[in-house]
């Protein structure tokens, strides 16, 4: 028990924290779960814990795991919690703690610079505007001296830039040791370096990714460690079956398609009839994508027989088959010429998988995983478990070196009851240990829950055009200082639209709509335009803004949810997943839509008090919050907030708190 007293010591009033880390305040939740953290490393158990917003959940798992003197791995939902872990929390911690420990960060394939795609992207036939050209120029200049690779080091380069694809690997078409710059390769250099530190950073997409095909360095990496921390654990269910199903998209065909052209060409031209290899493969994608029809874009088509619905199945047979065929034919022609690069090695075994993954749709769905059919502007078909359960017991806490480690979960939402069964359930950990620690925060004081009365109903066309009136008119008595927060894109774009015409006509506050520009951006303009002397910001957002979101101070002190955020009743997954909850005897309302909708609702109001000093109000724009008898579950998930009872109280509220 030694490792935890000396956390004890380490959070106390008067501990190694309070002399070594500024502004720290000895909190009795962070030493609580810390203390329980520090049990589960001694007893080498898992420990899942909830630990409320302000809690300092971070330090609480991060103090006892280097006091430890152990390996350690932490995953991180995104990789902006892994940079703020590797780069401010960690390097902190460590040197007020005074050890000597080693830290690396780990992420996937498609954040590192792939020296060889660099080299060939030059060559690609989309890259034909002056613009791309530029772009693609500033990251040849910054790959010469680059000694991590990361492109979260170039400033300006958008996420969503679609030269990435062009200048990183992926599992697929990564030559491996056979590449030419295979020694001065950023990915290699990073796990590497993972394999000789103490704690490795890393993200769950990384950890699911190996976990699947056992390919991104993790399969060295894990054995060697004894603690393994999953931060942000709410997300690993979906993360997880993510990747431990399969997916075969248009897009990935197409890809495919037009690295065998210009590898074909630059390498092999004229040994092989490349633009007819290639075209059949093409047009093989391109029937397979028009056997969907004129299915609207962001359409998911339920496949619960041997095609998707609205699918004639001997059009989509024979389509997946003529698919499988044309990927044969490539392997044919890329085995003629497989001893001149290694680059043609590598495009034969992507043909192969490709058209395996082809034949095996066309085979019946096993019982434990559900199919369906994406629809856009490509066409991307899945396969996935509903649960991670089976994987995380027989994978991990089942694995051989299993019980000698120690597994920490831990988010500030992982359920709506004592047990947290929304998240132990799919992950497979009923059996570990549980500890809720609650909000240092006064909520009460802080805080404020408005549920108006008169709204229409939530399926009500006019819905989305009261709450942009709404909005629009608390919006302007606090200056701005507003996030809408919607549950769907339709109520976003139908919001954003009505709030920005009304805004564009008075110039008082500047509209904010996600989409418009890269989240990170959207934050940083929301966060000056409520600083003071600036135009007031209003942010309209929906998917990912409900967490992970931190904006901290008088930059934002209302929070308007459109709807309660129930799944969607006729998604494939949910639907899968109540009907095998209906086939244990159990109601899928209760068990699942329920807790899905509390969970979602505590993560959207999360976002409101980050700090002691906040202030603010919860607008939950939907009667059934207080007209329904499940309202009462849905209440007592959110944090103890003061109850307004009418529009005149909330103003009131306005009014206390607005900045002059």
């Amino acid at each position: 028990m030694m490792l935890s007293h000396d956390v004890q010591a380490a959070f106390a009033a008067d501990g190694l924290l309070s002399r070594a880390v500024t502004h720290f305040v000895a909190r009795s939740g962070q030493t609580e779960m810390a203390i329980a953290v520090a049990q589960a490393i001694e007893n080498a158990e898992a420990l899942v814990v909830e630990a409320s917003t302000g809690v300092g959940k971070t330090f609480s798992y991060l103090v006892p795991a280097l006091l430890s003197g152990e390996r350690v791995l932490v995953s991180t939902a995104t990789k902006a919690l892994q940079d703020q872990l590797f780069g401010r929390d960690l390097p902190r911690l460590v040197e007020a703690l005074g050890l000597p420990v080693r830290i690396a960060l780990l992420k996937g394939r498609g954040s590192y610079v792939c020296l060889h795609r660099v080299m060939q992207a030059r060559h690609d036939s989309n890259l034909s505007d002056r613009s791309a050209l530029r772009a693609l120029a500033k990251i040849e200049q910054w790959a010469l001296v680059t000694r991590v690779g990361d492109l979260a080091e170039i400033p300006g380069l958008d996420e969503r830039s679609p030269l990435i694809p062009l200048v990183t690997s992926t599992r697929e078409n990564c030559l491996g040791s056979q590449c030419p710059q295979f020694r001065q390769c950023h990915v290699n250099l990073a796990r590497r370096e993972a394999l000789a530190a103490d704690v490795v950073v890393i993200n769950h997409h990384l950890f699911f990714a190996d976990l699947a095909v056992r390919e991104s360095g993790m399969a060295e990496l894990l054995p060697t460690v004894r603690i393994v921390i999953f931060d942000e654990a709410h997300q690993l269910n979906e993360t997880g079956v993510q990747f431990l199903g399969q997916h075969l998209s248009t897009g990935q065909l197409l890809d495919f398609c037009r690295d065998m052209l210009g590898a074909g060409l630059q390498l092999a031209r004229g040994l092989v009839d490349w633009q007819k290899t290639v075209a059949d493969c093409e047009h093989a994608a391109r029937e397979l994508r028009l056997c969907a029809g004129k299915s609207y874009p962001g359409a998911k088509l339920r496949w619960v027989d041997s095609s998707p619905e609205t699918i004639e199945p001997d059009v989509w047979n024979a389509a997946l088959t003529g698919l499988g065929n044309a990927l044969l034919q490539a392997c044919s022609a890329l085995d003629t010429v497989s001893e001149i690069a290694p680059d043609f090695v590598r495009l034969r075994e992507r043909a192969q998988i490709l058209a395996d993954r082809a034949n095996s749709f066309l085979r019946a769905c096993p019982p434990d995983c559900v199919r369906w059919l994406d629809v856009g502007t490509q066409l991307r078909l899945t396969e996935s478990p509903l649960t991670i359960a089976k994987a995380v017991k027989t994978r991990l806490l089942g694995a051989g070196s299993a019980s000698t480690k120690s597994w920490i979960f831990t988010s500030a939402t992982l359920g709506d009851d004592e047990a947290l069964s929304w998240f132990t359930q799919p992950c497979g950990l009923e059996d570990a240990r549980i500890l809720k620690v609650g909000s240092p925060f006064d909520y009460a004081r802080q805080a404020a829950l408005y549920v108006p009365h008169d709204f229409p109903k939530p399926a009500d066309p006019a819905h989305p055009a009261r709450v942009a009136q709404s909005a629009l008119l608390w919006a302007r008595l606090l200056g701005g200082r507003t996030m809408v927060l919607t549950t769907t894109l339709r109520a976003l774009r139908l919001i954003g639209d009505a709030l920005n015409m009304a805004f564009e006509a008075s110039g008082d506050l500047e509209v904010l709509v996600q989409g418009s520009m890269p989240k990170r951006r959207l934050i940083e303009r929301f966060m000056q335009g409520n600083s003071g002397g600036q135009k007031g910001c209003v942010l309209v957002a929906s998917s990912s803004f409900w967490e992970g979101i931190d904006l901290p101070g008088d930059a934002l002190e209302l929070v308007i949810i459109d709807k309660l955020p129930f799944p969607p009743p006729n998604d494939p997954m949910a639907e899968a997943r109540s009907r095998a909850l209906e086939a244990e005897g159990r109601s899928a309302f209760n068990d699942y839509f329920l807790p899905e909708a509390a969970v979602a609702l505590k993560q959207g109001a999360g976002r409101l008090i980050r700090r002691e000093t906040d202030q603010g109000v919860l607008v939950v724009c939907d009667t059934r919050l207080t007209t329904m008898g499940y309202g009462k579950r849905l209440l007592r998930a959110l944090p103890p907030m003061q109850r307004l009872d009418s529009e005149a109280d909330l103003v009131k509220w306005f009014e206390a708190i607005a900045k002059p």
